[in-house]
Parts: structure tokens; sequence; C-alpha cells
């Protein structure tokens, strides 16, 4: 009997330390600092491009410390106003937002925002910009309690149905909301017009995958998460500067018809008034399955002195 007293002291140890894990194990990750995530093809040129060139947010997050939507959009202000000043004070040169239309697929935690934008405007107004190439950026901020995974983002600029994307925030899955940082995605699309081609009713379809954080606790068994509408830029680069991105510009929108209402996401989460008896339930199956364990391991050890001692 003394020499399996060895072996269930070993046993004890490792079911204590298991449940320090188990009731302790959320603290160990409550901290979390805020990481930034940057996918881009393999042929992009990174020895040209700077990190805060290459997405604005990238630049933002060089001057600001914090996600507020305010700070955005001064810091978007002063972006547009240094940038194609030329096009800025002209508004029949600008690209106008026909329609804008969002919605999203799927249930549960797991969902697809589908952006639908049609583009109007003649690429031929642009005199100042001779042969040069568009491109379309879409700025989504998403709330708390939502992210997007930095690794489908890569699949999808590898099978190109993104030129490039980033990430910028928390991107832990594991992280509930009130713990989590915001999460913003900045989605690059070249749209291959020219000076000898026009944009009119170019219509782009933008499918971004989000997921939904553990969300608090809820009377009705579900969290409310609310989606603004994107920031939306047009980027021009011109062959004469071909490393260079020359101007920037943000479309304007022709009527309300472009205008989106909120969309709402619906997170399933946990009943409030099932907080006792899920935690009493826990509880019981926790203790029963130690004593199972505890109990096992020590007429295991029985079992095998017995036979010990008879094959003496």
């Amino acid at each position: 009997m003394m020499e399996a007293q060895p072996g269930r002291l070993i046993c004890m140890k490792f079911l204590f330390m298991g449940c320090l894990i188990f009731f302790l194990g959320g603290r160990s990750f409550s901290a979390s600092g805020e990481v930034n995530v940057y996918v881009k093809t393999k042929d992009s040129n990174t020895s040209t491009f700077s990190y805060s060139a290459k997405y604005l947010f990238g630049s933002y997050s060089g001057r600001y410390d914090s996600m507020l939507d305010s700070d955005f959009q001064d810091f978007k202000f002063k972006l547009l106003t240094s940038s194609c000043k030329v096009l800025q004070n002209d508004v029949e040169l600008q690209p106008r937002l026909a329609i804008l239309q969002r919605s999203l697929i799927g249930e549960g935690s797991h969902r697809r925002l589908v952006s639908s934008i049609r583009y109007s405007g003649q690429a031929s107004s642009i005199p100042e910009l001779p042969a040069y190439l568009c491109r379309l950026i879409v700025v989504e901020r998403l709330p708390f309690g939502v992210f997007a995974d930095p690794f489908e983002l890569q699949n999808l600029v590898h099978h190109k149905v993104f030129t490039e994307a980033a990430v910028f925030g928390d991107t832990n899955l594991e992280l509930p909301s009130f713990l989590s940082n915001r999460t913003v995605v900045e989605i690059h699309m070249d749209l291959g017009c020219n000076s000898s081609g026009h944009v009119e009713g170019l219509e782009i379809n933008i499918v971004l995958p989000l997921h939904a954080r553990y969300p608090p606790l809820e009377d009705g068994g579900y969290s409310t998460v609310k989606l603004n509408e994107p920031d939306i830029f047009m980027n021009y680069k011109t062959e004469q500067k071909p490393h260079n991105w020359v101007c920037l510009l943000t479309p304007t929108i022709e009527s309300d018809k472009g205008k989106t209402d909120v969309l709402v996401w619906n997170v399933p989460c946990g009943i409030k008034a099932h907080t006792g008896l899920v935690t009493m339930v826990t509880f019981v199956s926790a203790l029963l399955s130690t004593l199972f364990i505890v109990l096992t391991s020590f007429y295991g050890s029985n079992a095998e002195v017995t036979k010990d001692l008879k094959e003496s």
C-alpha cells in the first residue's frame, strides 16, 4: 500500500492543478494588448510602400491612440483636404456613390457582411490625372463584439478577391466582448479603370466574413450589435508616378437612396435568469467528475498492489 501512495499523491496534484486552470483560466487571458495584423499579396512592393502609407488606418494608428469614431472623422477630414485639392474643389469631377446596399447573410455568431456599391462618374473627365489607375478603399470600423478573422482575409487576398486587406485591433476569438478592443478592416480593390474608360454604373459586391465574440448575459437570450456604414474612398495612381497614389477622394452620395440603414445583428447569448441553474449544474458535474477520477485512481492502485502480492 505504501508503494502506491506516491502515485495517488501525483494524481491528486494534477487534479488540483486542473481545477485551478478550470476556474482561473479566464483570468490568465484577460489582459490583451491591441494586435495589428497586416495581410498582403506576395507581389506587393514593401520596399516602396511604407506601412502607414499603404493603409489609411495604418496612418491613423500612427497619429491616434484610440479607435474613437470622432478621431477617425477628424483624421479623414485632414487627409482628404490635403490630397488632390484640384478635384476636391470641383464637385462635378468627383465620383458619386449611386447605391449602397448592405445585408447580413448567415445565422448565429458567424455571418457574412455583403455590401453592394455602384458608382457613377466619367473617368475621362479627370484631365489632371492622365493614364491613371483607380482603387477602391473600404474601411469597416466594426463595433465592440464583432471582429474579422485575418486568416480568412488572407485567403481572399490569395484568391484575388481583394487586392489588399488589413485588420487592426483585437482578432482573438476567445476574448469576450467586454474584454476586447474594436476591430477595423481595410479592404483595397483595383477597379481597372483608365483614362480611356469610364466607371459609369460600375457595381462592386464585397463579401466580408465576420464573427461575433462571446457577448454578456442578456434577459432575452440575444445581444444586439449595430453595424454602421463604412468609409469609402477612391484612390488614383498615375503612370508618371507608378509607385505613388497621388489622389484620394471620397465619393459623394447623389440622393437619399444611396444611404443605408444601420444593420442590426442579434448575437445569441446566455440568459441571466439561467445563471444560477447553469452554475449549479456545472459545479455538481465538475465535483462528480473529480470524485470519479479520484476513486478510479485509488481502487486501481489497490488492485495493482493486490496483484503484486499474489504474484510474490
